[in-house]
């Protein structure tokens, strides 16, 4: 393998294009063409070294031969595009076969171009400059498909996760809490008269709490955790590989935190207070998540009835 550096273009040497031919001359002259825009590129002598190039530097085109010693570029393509990264890769084919019947069948392997032997170097440039635009367009579409997905999972007031990405998550780790014995609790969680903080001092007030809350269980949330906010002013927590007894002292010390926590607005302060619900499961057979909540909000109404700012323990529990 040898790479071509790029010292002017910072940018052009972000895009890197990978060049597979056998033929040594061929080589050259794409590297020579490519050279005009100081693109990072790469060089395979076969199929084999061109693979294991593109596992290791993900490039954003590849330039392959047609008919190379150990596999062809049509088997380089098939390849490539049964590979399951996100990023897009720009395929061109650079072939002496003229037929149309066999260009066809290149491009219905998964080539996005061709260019037939010999190019002309600023034909070639042109095309890997229309591959370019190409990837760079399916990158913006995937960071605006990422993003999308991370709202659709994310609460816009606390940031953090709603009930969808709370079930989803959930889902999973209720399995594995099955399959490897560990414990899966879940704590609900609900703001103490909250009506009466909108009412008196206005909802800007209202989602001041909110978030507070917010900061405060995502602080006592370890990596195997999640907390999250599932509609106005009620709130999931789920923590696995832990005891009922360090559950306790956790949301005990998530009680405390909030009530210990002073609001000061224009028209006065307040502090504010919140009820829990716990419920958990251990053993062999996965109950639905939703009736482990259904257990803990039981235990939560039962903490209302009882006092409010206070925590129960489901009567019941899933074995």
């Amino acid at each position: 393998m040898r790479l071509a550096k790029c010292e002017v273009d910072a940018t052009a040497c972000d895009f890197k294009v990978l060049v597979a031919d056998d033929s040594r001359i061929y080589r050259k002259l794409v590297e020579h063409a490519l050279s005009k825009r100081q693109y990072t590129v790469l060089f395979a002598k076969s199929g084999s070294e061109a693979i294991d190039l593109f596992s290791e530097h993900q490039p954003s085109v590849v330039i392959t031969d047609w008919m190379m010693p150990d596999l062809s570029g049509i088997e380089l393509c098939q390849h490539i595009r049964n590979d399951l990264r996100q990023t897009y890769t720009y395929i061109i084919i650079l072939t002496g076969i003229t037929e149309k019947d066999k260009l066809v069948k290149g491009l219905a392997a998964g080539a996005d171009d061709y260019l037939t032997k010999p190019f002309h170097s600023d034909e070639l440039l042109a095309r890997v400059g229309v591959g370019r635009r190409i990837v760079e367009l399916h990158r913006q579409l995937e960071a605006k498909n990422l993003l999308l997905e991370e709202l659709a999972l994310t609460d816009a007031l606390t940031g953090l996760p709603n009930r969808r990405a709370i079930e989803e998550w959930a889902a999973r780790q209720l399995s594995g809490a099955a399959r490897y014995g560990f414990s899966f609790l879940v704590v609900l969680a609900d703001l103490d008269h909250f009506k009466a903080v909108n009412d008196t001092h206005g909802h800007d007030a209202g989602d001041t709490v909110l978030k507070k809350f917010s900061e405060i269980l995502r602080a006592n949330s370890r990596r195997s955790d999640i907390c999250g906010r599932i509609g106005g002013e009620e709130f999931l927590l789920i923590l696995t590989h832990s005891t009922q007894e360090n559950a306790m002292v956790v949301i005990e010390r998530i009680r405390a935190e909030l009530e210990a926590a002073k609001f000061d607005f224009g028209a006065g302060s307040l502090t504010a207070t919140a009820s829990f619900g716990l419920a958990g499961f251990e053993g062999t057979q996965a109950p639905d998540f939703s009736r482990l909540v259904s257990q803990a909000d039981a235990a939560l109404y039962a903490a209302k009835r009882t006092g409010r700012n206070r925590i129960e323990v489901a009567v019941t529990h899933v074995l």
